[in-house]
């Protein structure tokens, strides 16, 4: 960014800063919701319904995760490229990396569980899915607490 710091008007690094930390911190607050409150209660379902709850799930809350999801990877690779000002690429791989484990922890872990109990509740799956999110959840945490200190380093130098 330049000396102006946040102001976004035609500066393309600015509005990904701006697009980057609007999604990471969309996703904070979605993936504790989901962490404390939605997840918890998957096992109060009851097991007759909940196949049907967990595919219903699966189908409902996909578009509302992709996109912020995609929108900040997308950006955190722009932001590595074009780093703003006062910033250093370091601090934005750091992101990147945060980002990558998100997606991998997604794919590899909670994917797989959502699957099963997409086919009946299993007490050990549940669990498992339960537990493994918390990778999400501390990694998508890091990303907003960083996000929120580049920001910060942002107005300072527009203050200047």
């Amino acid at each position: 960014m330049s000396s102006e710091g946040l102001a976004l008007s035609g500066n393309a690094t600015g509005w990904m800063f701006a697009m980057n930390l609007a999604a990471t911190w969309y996703m904070v607050g979605l993936i504790w919701m989901v962490q404390i409150v939605h997840y918890k209660m998957f096992d109060r379902v009851g097991e007759e319904g909940f196949a049907r709850y967990a595919a219903d799930h699966a189908r409902l809350i996909t578009p509302i995760v992709f996109v912020p999801m995609l929108v900040e990877l997308v950006t955190a690779v722009g932001l590595v490229w074009v780093a703003p000002t006062g910033a250093t690429r370091m601090v934005f791989l750091v992101g990147l990396a945060l980002v990558g484990a998100i997606w991998l922890s997604t794919a590899f872990l909670q994917v797989p569980c959502h699957d099963l109990l997409s086919r009946g509740f299993q007490s050990e799956v549940y669990q498992r899915l339960v537990q493994t999110n918390w990778i999400r959840t501390t990694a998508w945490s890091a990303r907003g607490a960083l996000m929120l200190w580049l920001l910060l380093q942002q107005l300072s130098i527009a203050s200047r």
